[in-house]
């Protein structure tokens, strides 16, 4: 016989585990002009550096207005642009394609940026094999020690205090 209680119990325990463990992709989107300013692609570079960094897929947008759209070599120029100043921290997933009067890129992460050296590092080991030197560990036998002669008892310090006048 089978407790079905527990089967169910365990079932949805498995189920729960497994929605844990999954990610779910987001798409973010980026939307840049064919007369984008350095400055203004300089930021538009970074956000999507910084979509990528976190797992997620960005949707390059290139919009066109009015006569822009007879252009699109220049929307096309821009989109390789940033494909190669991303080098391999992104993969494109989608080419650059006109709909209307957008083009549209789909990039997902690629390989991710080598983290900063963690600042809790082994030694080298030319700083472990240093050991503390004589002087600094224990006082030098030429220098003279000082003597110390020993406190005076209660009975010695009675007699040497002068008697308490009335």
């Amino acid at each position: 016989m089978m407790d079905y209680g527990k089967f169910k119990y365990e079932a949805s325990v498995r189920a729960r585990g497994a929605r844990k463990k999954q990610t779910r992709m987001v798409i973010k989107e980026v939307q840049f002009r064919p007369k984008i300013g350095d400055s203004d692609y300089e930021v538009k570079r970074r956000r999507v550096v910084k979509f990528l960094g976190e797992g997620d897929k960005v949707k390059c947008t290139m919009r066109f207005r009015g006569r822009e759209v007879t252009h699109p070599e220049l929307g096309r120029v821009i989109l390789d642009r940033l494909v190669t100043d991303l080098g391999e921290l992104a993969v494109v997933e989608s080419s650059p394609k006109m709909e209307g009067r957008q083009i549209t890129m789909v990039l997902g992460p690629g390989k991710r940026p080598k983290e900063q050296a963690e600042p809790t590092e082994a030694l080298p080991e030319e700083l472990e094999t240093i050991e503390p030197t004589a002087a600094i560990a224990a006082p030098a036998d030429d220098e003279p020690e000082e003597s110390a002669e020993p406190a005076p008892t209660d009975d010695e310090s009675a007699e040497a205090a002068p008697a308490d006048e009335e």
